[in-house]
C-alpha cells in the first residue's frame, strides 16, 4: 500500500511538471543593476489563486513554473519601488522577460494584491505566511514550522532556523513562557496562526545591536489572525480510551488572550497517555531567557547540580506515565514606557521505568548485567516575573526574577549480575533516591546611550541555590571497605546525606565609544564572585534500624569554597567592506580559597586571555563565521571536597582540593548560505577544542566497584566536531533535505593507575524528502543512520521513517507516522529491531467548534527500546521497556 502511494505520487508530479512551463526573468532597476530580494508572484485568472512565487537572486534572476494555456497576472514589487504587473498567457514553451523597476514606493492605481507572497524577507527576518503552508491536517504551531524551508524542529520541541537554535519565542511581539520553545511549539493552535516570523541577528537591546555580535541570536515572533486578537481563543480537549490492562485519559483545555494592552495564555494537561508538556530535562535546562553576564570575560565557572543521576526517560518512552501539568504566562504595558510580563509552571508526575543495561569496563572487560525498576515521583515549580522600563531611546532598564522549587523521589530494584574475571556473581540491590532543590535568580541590567558616540551598559546577575540530596543503598555485599563500618549485617545499608549551598554574583560595566559609524571600541570591568558551602555525612543503618553514623573524616565533608575573578576586557570591532573584526583581550585577577579539615587553601594569580570574532558577508544572505577563544575553566566545590560521596552503589567519589583552572581554546568555523532564487539552505560548522591542564578522573576499579578522584591532567583532551545541512523546496510542493554530523573526541584519565587514553567517534547521517499538497495525500520519509564508536566497540543504528497526512472531504484529517528501528552492534553480541507506528482520525466540518478524534499509539505493540553510551572508562548498553499499544477517542471543542 505505502510503495502504491508513493508511485501514484510520483506519477502525479511527473504529470504536472509535464503540463507546465517555465517562466525565467531577470528584474532590474531603471540604472541596468539586478535587483535581489525582488518579490516574484504569479496569480491564475481563472481562478484567482496563487500557482506560483519566487524571490530573486542576487543577479535579478527568478523562474516561475505556470500551467499550459492559462492566463496570468505577474505582480512584482521591491521595496522603494513601483510595484509592476505584466500580463502573459502561456503556451507550450518557456517565456523569457526581463523587467526594469521604477523608484518610487507608489503602488500602481488599481493594483489588487490577491495573495501574499509565502516568504519574504525584510532585513534580518524572514516572514512566512502560514496559510501557503498548510494543507488541513496542522493542529498546533509545530504541524506547520515542519512545513517551513530552512526550518527543522526535533523531537524536544526545539527549533532550528539555519542549523541556528530559536532561544525567544514570541506571540504579538510578547514574550511566551521566555527561555523555552517547546510550549509555545506544541501548544499554540496552527488556525490561529497568520504569519511567522524568523528574527535573525537578534538583540533585546536595541542599543547593543550594531555594537555587539548577535549572528548566533534567532528569535521567533508568531502574528495571529485578526480574528483571534481581542477575543479569547484555544480548545478544550477530554478524551478516554483503552490499553492492554488498564484504561486511559487525556484532559488538556488550553485558552489565549491576547490585545495591544495585556496577554494572558493558559496551558493545563492531566493525562496517562505519556503526553509531558515539559520533560524533567527540560525543566532543569530552562533559563528563563537569562544569558551568561560574563560570556565576554574568558572565564568559565559554572555551578553544577548535585543531581544524583536520577533517571531520565527518552522522551516520554517510558514502562508507565501520568502528569498533571499547569502553566501560566501573561505580558501587560503598564504604559508605552512599562512593560510587566512573567509565567509560573507546575507540574507532577508518576513514572515507571524499566530497563536492561550491560556495563563493560573498558581495561579489564569486566561486564555488569543489570534488570532494574524504578518508580519516580517529581513535582516541578517555576515561576518567573520580568519588568521592562523603556522611556525613550536612549535608557532601558530590566529586572528578572526566575524562582525554581522542585520534590523528586526514585525508588529502585535491582538485579545485578557481575561478571568479574569470567566469574558470575548475583545480587539483589535496593535504592532510595531524594532530592528537593531550590534557586532563584536575579537579573538586573541597565543600558544608556548618552549620544551617538558613547554607549553605557550595566548588566549583574545573582544566583542563589539551595540543594539537598538524600542517597540509599540496601545491597546484599559490601561494596567498600569505609572507616567505622560495621560488617556482619544481613544487608549492608548505606546513606548520605548532602547539603550544599551556592551563592553567586556575576558584574560587569560596559563602555561603548564609536570611533566611526562602523567601528567601535568596547571597554569592560567585571567581577565574578561565588560562595558555597557543601557538607555531607555517611551513615549505616544496622539489622536492629539503629544508625552507626561513619564519623572518620574521610566519611564527612564540611567544606566553604570562595572564588572570585576581576577582570578588564578591551575590545575592538571594524566593519569594512564585506568582513566584520572583532579582537580583543581581558586581564583577570584570580583568588580562591577552599576551607575544609581545619585549614585553608588558597590560589591566586593574573591571566591575560584572547579572543577574536571574524565575520566574511559573502552576499547577503552569505556569510562565514570564525570564532576563537582561550578561556579559564574552573570547578565547582563538588571535586574539591576531599570526603567521600557516593555517585552510585557500586561508585565512591573523592575531591582534590589542590585543583587547579583548566584552560581550553577554542576554534569555531561556521558557513551559511540562504537563496530565495529556489529557497535553498546550505549551513555548515565546524569545531575544535583543546583543553590543557584539564580536570580528569583516576579510577580504581575492584571488579565493577569504582573509586575515583580528580586531578588535573598533564596531556591534553581534544575534541573535533562538525556538521552540515543542505535543503531546498521544489516544484512548489516539495521538500528534501540532507544531513550528516560527527564528533571525534580524546580523554586521557588513569585507570587503575595506568594511564588510560579513550577515544569517542560518533557519526549521524539523514535524509527527508516529503510533500506539501492542498487537495492530495502528503507523505514525508526519512532515514537516519548512526555510529558511534567507543574506544573500540561500534554500534549502529538504521532508522528509516515515513508520515502519512491528508485532508479530505472537506472535514477528514488522517495521520500516520511510523518509525523503524535496527540497533546492531559490530561483534554481533548486541542485535535489537523495533518500529513503533501511530495514527489519528479526526473530523471537523469548516468553522465547526467540535472536533472528533479517534487516534491509536504504538499499534504494533513494541516492548522496547535500545540506547549506548560512553563514560571514559566503559560502554553502557541499555534496553527501555515502553508504555504498550493504546486507543483515544477525544472531543475537542474550539473555543
Amino acid at each position: 500500500m505505502k510503495k502504491t502511494l508513493l508511485v501514484v505520487l510520483f506519477l502525479c508530479s511527473l504529470l504536472s511538471v509535464a503540463q507546465s512551463v517555465r517562466l525565467d526573468g531577470i528584474i532590474k532597476d531603471t540604472a541596468g543593476q539586478p535587483l535581489e530580494m525582488a518579490n516574484v508572484m504569479a496569480v491564475n485568472h481563472n481562478t484567482n489563486a496563487m500557482d506560483s512565487y519566487a524571490i530573486t537572486n542576487d543577479k535579478g534572476k527568478f523562474n516561475l513554473l505556470l500551467n499550459i494555456n492559462t492566463s496570468y497576472s505577474i505582480n512584482i514589487s521591491y521595496l522603494g519601488m513601483q510595484s509592476k504587473i505584466i500580463e502573459i498567457v502561456t503556451a507550450q514553451e518557456n517565456i523569457t522577460k526581463t523587467v526594469v523597476m521604477e523608484t518610487g514606493g507608489i503602488e500602481l492605481e488599481g493594483v489588487e494584491i490577491i495573495r501574499e507572497m509565502p516568504v519574504s524577507i525584510k532585513g534580518d527576518t524572514i516572514v512566512y505566511n502560514a496559510d501557503s503552508f498548510k494543507s488541513g491536517t496542522e493542529r498546533k504551531l509545530e504541524d506547520i514550522l515542519k512545513k517551513l524551508p530552512g526550518v527543522e524542529v526535533n523531537d524536544d520541541g526545539e527549533v532550528e532556523v539555519e542549523g541556528k537554535k530559536v532561544t525567544k519565542l514570541m506571540v504579538e511581539g510578547k514574550d511566551f513562557f521566555d527561555g523555552d520553545t517547546k510550549l509555545g511549539v506544541k501548544n499554540i493552535p496552527a488556525d490561529a496562526i497568520d504569519k511567522i516570523q524568523v528574527l535573525r541577528n537578534y538583540s533585546e537591546v536595541g542599543a547593543l545591536k550594531g555594537v555587539e555580535n548577535n549572528q548566533d541570536n534567532v528569535a521567533m515572533n508568531i502574528k495571529l489572525k485578526s480574528g483571534k486578537k481581542n477575543f479569547w481563543f484555544g480548545d478544550v480537549t477530554s478524551g478516554a480510551g483503552v490499553a492492554h490492562e488498564e484504561s486511559r485519559y487525556v484532559i488538556n483545555p488550553k485558552l489565549f488572550y491576547y490585545n495591544p494592552k495585556y496577554s494572558v495564555n493558559l496551558i493545563t494537561n492531566f493525562n496517562n497517555i505519556g503526553e509531558l508538556p515539559l520533560t524533567t530535562q527540560d525543566y532543569f535546562k530552562m533559563t528563563g531567557g537569562f544569558r551568561g553576564v560574563s560570556r565576554k570575560g574568558g572565564s568559565s565557572f559554572d555551578v553544577s547540580s548535585n543531581d544524583l543521576g536520577i533517571s531520565m526517560m527518552r522522551n516520554n518512552r517510558a514502562k508507565d506515565i501520568e502528569t498533571k501539568f499547569g502553566a501560566t504566562n501573561f505580558s501587560y504595558s503598564v504604559n508605552k514606557a512599562w512593560n510587566l510580563s512573567g509565567f509560573g509552571i507546575f507540574s507532577s508526575s508518576d513514572t515507571e521505568l524499566e530497563t536492561k543495561s550491560q556495563t563493560t569496563i573498558l581495561d579489564s572487560g569486566d561486564k555488569q548485567k543489570n534488570l532494574e525498576e524504578s518508580a519516580q515521583k517529581s513535582n516541578f515549580g517555576m515561576f518567573k516575573l520580568s519588568s521592562s522600563y523603556k522611556p525613550n531611546a536612549k535608557l532601558q532598564f530590566d529586572y528578572d526574577v526566575l524562582g525554581k522549587l522542585s520534590k523528586q523521589d526514585e525508588l529502585s530494584s535491582l538485579f545485578r549480575e557481575s561478571i568479574v574475571n569470567s566469574v558470575s556473581n548475583t545480587e539483589d540491590i535496593l535504592t532510595t533516591k531524594k532530592q528537593n532543590p531550590v534557586s532563584f535568580n536575579q537579573n538586573l541590567n541597565l543600558y544608556y546611550t548618552l549620544n551617538d558616540k558613547n554607549i553605557f551598559a550595566f548588566e549583574a546577575q545573582h544566583l542563589y541555590q539551595d540543594e539537598n540530596p538524600f542517597y540509599n543503598a540496601n545491597l546484599q555485599s559490601q561494596p567498600f571497605s569505609l572507616a567505622g563500618y560495621i560488617s556482619g549485617q544481613s544487608r549492608n545499608d548505606l546513606n548520605q546525606d548532602r547539603f550544599v549551598k551556592t551563592n553567586k554574583i556575576d558584574a560587569k560595566f560596559d563602555y561603548y565609544y564609536m570611533v566611526t559609524p562602523k567601528s567601535n571600541i568596547n571597554v569592560t570591568l567585571g567581577e565574578t564572585y561565588s560562595y558555597q558551602n557543601f557538607n555531607s555525612h555517611i551513615f549505616q543503618i544496622l539489622d536492629d534500624q539503629s544508625a552507626n553514623d561513619l564519623n572518620a573524616s574521610e566519611n564527612n565533608n564540611q567544606v566553604n569554597y570562595g572564588f572570585n575573578d576581576v577582570f578588564l576586557g578591551l575590545h575592538y570591532k571594524i566593519l569594512t567592506g564585506k568582513f566584520t573584526f572583532n579582537p580583543g583581550v581581558s586581564l583577570h585577577y584570580y583568588d580562591m580559597n577552599n576551607q575544609q579539615l581545619g585549614t585553608d587553601n588558597q590560589q591566586n594569580f593574573y591571566r591575560v586571555l584572547p579572543d577574536v570574532f571574524a565575520l566574511y558577508q559573502i552576499k547577503k544572505s552569505e556569510s562565514l563565521t570564525y570564532n576563537y577563544s582561550l578561556t579559564n575553566n574552573f570547578t565547582d566545590i563538588n571535586k574539591l571536597v576531599q570526603g567521600y560521596v557516593f555517585s552510585n552503589y557500586n561508585s565512591l567519589s573523592q575531591g582534590n582540593r589542590t585543583l587547579e583552572n583548566a584552560i581550553s581554546q577554542v576554534h569555531s568555523l561556521r558557513y551559511f548560505k540562504y537563496n530565495m532564487y529556489n529557497l535553498e539552505n546550505i549551513f555548515a560548522n565546524a569545531t575544535y577544542t583543546k583543553k590543557v591542564d584539564a580536570v580528569k578522573t583516576r579510577s580504581v576499579f575492584s571488579g565493577i566497584n569504582q573509586a575515583t578522584s580528580p586531578y588535573n591532567s598533564d596531556l591534553a583532551d581534544e575534541t573535533l566536531s562538525g556538521s552540515g545541512n543542505y535543503g531546498r523546496s521544489f516544484l512548489k510542493n516539495y521538500k528534501a533535505s540532507i544531513g550528516a554530523s560527527a564528533n571525534w573526541s580524546k580523554f586521557n584519565n588513569i585507570q587503575n593507575n595506568k594511564l588510560s587514553t579513550t577515544e569517542s567517534f560518533t557519526q549521524s547521517y539523514n535524509v527527508k524528502a516529503s510533500t506539501n499538497y492542498k487537495n492530495m495525500p502528503n507523505i514525508e520519509f526519512g532515514y537516519k543512520y548512526t555510529v558511534n564508536e567507543y574506544n573500540g566497540t561500534t554500534f549502529y543504528t538504521d532508522s528509516p521513517s515515513a508520515k502519512l497526512d491528508y485532508y479530505f472531504l472537506n472535514a477528514f484529517s488522517f495521520v500516520s507516522e511510523y518509525e523503524f528501528y535496527n540497533y546492531r552492534n559490530d561483534t554481533g553480541t548486541v542485535k535489537n529491531e523495533y518500529d513503533f507506528l501511530s495514527a489519528s482520525l479526526i473530523y471537523q466540518k469548516k468553522n465547526a467548534k467540535m472536533e472528533y478524534k479517534l487516534s491509536a499509539t504504538n499499534i504494533l505493540n513494541t516492548t522496547s527500546l535500545n540506547d549506548d553510551s560512553f563514560s571514559q572508562f566503559s560502554t553502557r548498553t541499555s534496553q527501555y521497556t515502553v508504555q504498550p499499544r493504546y486507543i483515544i477517542f477525544s472531543l475537542k471543542y474550539n473555543l
